[in-house]
């Protein structure tokens, strides 16, 4: 029996590659190939993919997104994200929203085509080093609030461009900044933004 493939990954390049490894596998199948995770469902449905192989950071809405929309439209389409950014922030939210696989891409392509059998077996299956460090890491200490307070702060914004960029008043955005700055043990916004970032935490 054949797996039907779909790999999703704004990086055409990297797209091709896996896609020309995975063929040489004679159970697995490419069907379908996009660039944007706003594409992912639609191709998915239309390609009949048991399994998608998701990258991160894509336009249009990003892999931990596009699982969860897979898990609401098409919950016997399962997901494996297969990323540079080998965080454990990224790892535990992506299980969360219902992915069945998390690899980074320098994994073997040997490997790669084993993780996709597994889990279309009903496995789940994590890159060992990564869980390791998500279990000494923790969860994800940051509220949703303090979360999208600090997504505003990456970019060194004041508190008043913050603020009225998220709806609230400087001194509430005050507030969670001081309090995402104690649980990132940070000294400053723009340090416990990319520290956060880092960690996979937003």
């Amino acid at each position: 029996m054949v797996i039907k493939v779909l790999l999703a990954d704004d990086q055409a390049l990297v797209r091709g590659a896996l896609a020309a490894l995975l063929r040489l596998e004679p159970d697995l199948d490419v069907v379908a190939e996009v660039g944007r995770g706003d594409e992912v469902v639609e191709a998915a449905r239309a390609s009949g993919a048991q399994i998608c192989l998701l990258d991160i950071e894509m336009p249009g809405a990003d892999g931990i997104e596009v699982v969860a929309a897979l898990r609401e439209e098409l919950p016997q389409t399962r997901s494996i994200m297969v990323t540079t950014f080998g965080r454990p922030g990224y790892l535990r939210r992506a299980l969360e929203a219902g992915a069945s696989g998390f690899v980074v891409k320098d994994t073997p392509a040997t490997e790669l085509a084993d993780a996709v059998r597994r889990v279309h077996d009903g496995l789940r299956v994590v890159d060992p080093a990564l869980a390791t460090d998500s279990l000494v890491s923790g969860a994800n200490p940051l509220s949703t609030r303090e979360q999208q307070i600090l997504r505003e702060a990456l970019d060194g914004s004041p508190v008043a461009a913050i603020a009225g960029r998220v709806h609230l008043s400087p001194g509430t955005v005050r507030n969670h900044l001081s309090a995402a700055i104690g649980k990132t043990a940070t000294s400053n916004r723009t340090e416990a933004a990319r520290t956060a970032q880092e960690r996979g935490w937003l």
